[in-house]
């Protein structure tokens, strides 16, 4: 997993409310178990007319927006099912971080076991920060380690996160990464049962 730290890039508005997860990567995308190609069914339905070609209206297809790295959603995000493809499919497209007023408990968990960052704001801040990004000027700055998001206007707003959640994005660590971490207590523990407990060897 990549360390975060700091992020200036694009921000893309999508207002809408209660994206589940077949919406950002419908369930035929997800015969893979890798993570990579999945941006190609990232909000396949909102993105595609229906006869398979890409609608220039949805704000990833625009081409100011081709290269965001932040999303802007409103309530809910991520809710419905909890399929690891969600977050998978947001990093593939090159999203690093989701601002919304509100988050789906598992969708948000998976978040940061993979390097995700989900910011939650209150709701009137996402307005402001939504109608900012749909003017002229929609870069915004994120600072992990100071909480904190710079928009357009120059506004600073700061949130709130798990200290040891943060500590791990910073550190690029999953939960396999902060075990290995423990190696050499384990290994220790390991040897000690063994040597005090022979038979379950």
């Amino acid at each position: 997993m990549k360390p975060f730290a700091q992020l200036t890039g694009t921000a893309a508005p999508l207002p809408i409310a209660n994206v589940d997860t077949d919406m950002i990567i419908p369930k035929q995308f997800l015969k893979t178990v890798t993570r990579e190609g999945l941006a190609k069914g990232l909000f396949f339905e909102l993105k595609t007319k229906a006869d398979g070609s890409p609608d220039p209206d949805f704000v990833l297809n625009r081409p100011a927006y081709a290269n965001a790295s932040i999303l802007l959603a409103k309530e809910n995000f991520g809710c419905g099912s909890s399929r690891e493809h969600a977050p998978w499919a947001l990093l593939d497209q090159g999203l690093s971080v989701v601002i919304a007023p509100s988050f789906a408990d598992i969708f948000y968990n998976n978040c940061f076991k993979n390097g995700l960052l989900p910011i939650v704001l209150p709701r009137e801040i996402v307005d402001s920060l939504m109608e900012q990004a749909g003017g002229p000027n929609h870069v915004f700055s994120i600072d992990l380690a100071a909480q904190t998001v710079t928009a357009p206007d120059g506004k600073v707003h700061h949130f709130d996160i798990d200290q040891g959640r943060k500590g791990s994005l910073l550190a690029g660590l999953d939960e396999i990464g902060e075990t290995l971490q423990h190696g050499g207590e384990i290994s220790r523990f390991e040897e000690q049962r063994r040597l005090s407990q022979p038979w379950l060897s």
